[in-house]
């Protein structure tokens, strides 16, 4: 059918039927979980080449946690612009864009062998491309929930497109190992980038705003409407239009950015960010290095095991998700329906430490799986995101939570790869990973109180 007009505006009273009455935004978020998969896929290609890297390159554990870290240092700078460039420009544009832009930089990281001399910098400088290029992933994946989805469905929405970053380890980490084991670290780079190009001309062929979607039955669009969808976010009207593009300006931004800092809810979010974040990197980047050079596995067996927390971690991620939108659904406030997962999930997260005192190879593997199961199952962040922030500037306040994430990016790599270079082992950096953890369930239990949606000085109050 053809997509709805303006006009057709949905109706204030939608019966619960009509919930089953479309299953667009299931594709919608399909496609947002593929995308995140590979996403994280290109984020972690370093990870399981760079044992390789570092024999065929010379690479210090030093100069191996710059380069991990030079994808944070990039998408933290670009946090800001990519948000802005979302609700400036809609998140079918700039996500579909930048796809193809991370993806195209991910090949050429399988070329830098040709160039011995230079490898490291240029390394670093297209790890610091990809990143940039990233930015705009988790703030347009949080608009398109937002837009997509009512509150009572946002927090598995969320849950699932962020779980991906676990199955792509799931997925990819095996088939990595077996590139590098078999073909050459230099593969890995060009297989992971050359599904990601094919991925983002699907991307324009799948994702439209709700009320642009040429397959939307009414029934679907007046649900998700009535229960919150942002239905209008990348298709405002003329007054609203009006109101974002002054709210482009420089000026506006920061002043925005003031509020979302100064409001204890958002800060106590952003600040949990960059603590659970810490718990991400660790995995994405010295993970399968500790497997290899603290637990003695081969690349390929170390690709395998990496499999396996990952894929407790996207159980616990869905579990979450699952888990919150039930209690919201049976009559839980939204706050206690968000936090009673993050914090009993996290918690989990810190008995990573327990691996200091264990030597058995099986054990480490299950109590890292634990730890990633608590990880992903606390990791809700972007569900409270799509909660709390202000309709117009959906996209600039997900870059701010995006960039103390990224800090976190920044940090973790490069904190982990001197305690190495001066202790020779993983011990303090575990204890390092394991606070975290705790701090992130400090953040939640004590920053952070009532889970609404902000209000700018100059909105209206807005639904859930």
């Amino acid at each position: 059918m053809p997509a709805l007009d303006r006009q057709d505006a949905p109706a204030t009273a939608v019966p619960m039927a009509t919930a089953k009455a479309g299953r667009i935004r299931y594709l919608i978020l399909a496609m947002l979980f593929v995308v995140t998969t590979i996403n994280y896929a290109d984020r972690s290609t370093l990870s399981i080449a760079g044992d390789s890297m570092q024999e065929d390159l010379h690479i210090s554990s030093g100069e191996l946690g710059v380069l991990f870290s030079a994808f944070s240092w990039s998408y933290l700078i670009a946090q800001l612009p990519g948000g802005w460039l979302l609700d400036r420009f809609g998140s079918k544009k700039v996500y579909g864009t930048a796809i193809f832009l991370w993806s195209l930089f991910t090949m050429l990281q399988g070329a830098i062998g040709f160039f011995a001399g230079a490898a490291i910098v240029l390394l670093f400088i297209l790890r610091f491309a990809v990143g940039f290029a990233e930015a705009p992933s988790f703030p347009g994946n949080a608009r398109i929930v937002a837009a997509w989805f009512p509150t009572k469905e946002r927090g598995f929405a969320s849950a699932l497109f962020n779980s991906a970053q676990y199955f792509a380890t799931v997925a990819f980490a095996p088939l990595m190992g077996w590139l590098v084991t078999s073909l050459g670290w230099e593969h890995v780079f060009t297989v992971i980038g050359g599904v990601g190009v094919v991925l983002a001309v699907v991307w324009t062929k799948v994702i439209y705003a709700p009320r642009s979607h040429p397959r939307i039955q009414r029934a679907e669009l007046d649900y998700i409407s009535s229960g919150g969808a942002l239905v209008d976010m990348d298709a405002p009207t003329a007054e609203e239009d009006m109101r974002a593009r002054e709210a482009a300006s420089g000026k506006q931004n920061l002043r925005h950015i003031g509020t979302l800092l100064r409001n204890r809810t958002t800060l106590g979010v952003f600040v949990g960010q960059y603590f659970i974040n810490t718990i991400t990197w660790f995995f994405l980047t010295w993970f399968p290095v500790y497997l290899v050079q603290e637990r003695g596995m081969s690349i390929l067996e170390a690709g395998f095991v990496s499999s396996l927390p990952a894929l407790c971690g996207f159980v616990g991620g869905v579990l979450g998700g699952w888990l919150s939108d039930r209690l919201a659904g049976r009559g839980t406030s939204l706050t206690a329906a968000r936090k009673i997962p993050i914090v009993t999930g996290l918690l989990l997260s810190t008995s990573i430490i327990i691996c200091n005192y264990v030597t058995a190879s099986w054990l480490v593997v299950l109590i890292m799986s634990l730890a990633f199961f608590g990880k992903g199952m606390g990791a809700l962040g972007w569900a409270v995101m799509s909660d709390v922030s202000p309709k117009r500037i959906a996209g600039l306040a997900g870059g701010v939570f995006n960039a103390f994430g990224a800090v976190a990016g920044i940090v973790t790599p490069l904190l982990i790869g001197y305690i190495l270079d001066a202790t020779g082992s993983f011990d303090l950096a575990l204890v390092f990973v394991s606070a975290c953890a705790a701090m992130a369930v400090f953040s939640y239990l004590v920053i952070v109180r009532e889970i609404k949606r902000v209000e700018l000085p100059d909105e209206e109050p807005a639904a859930a």
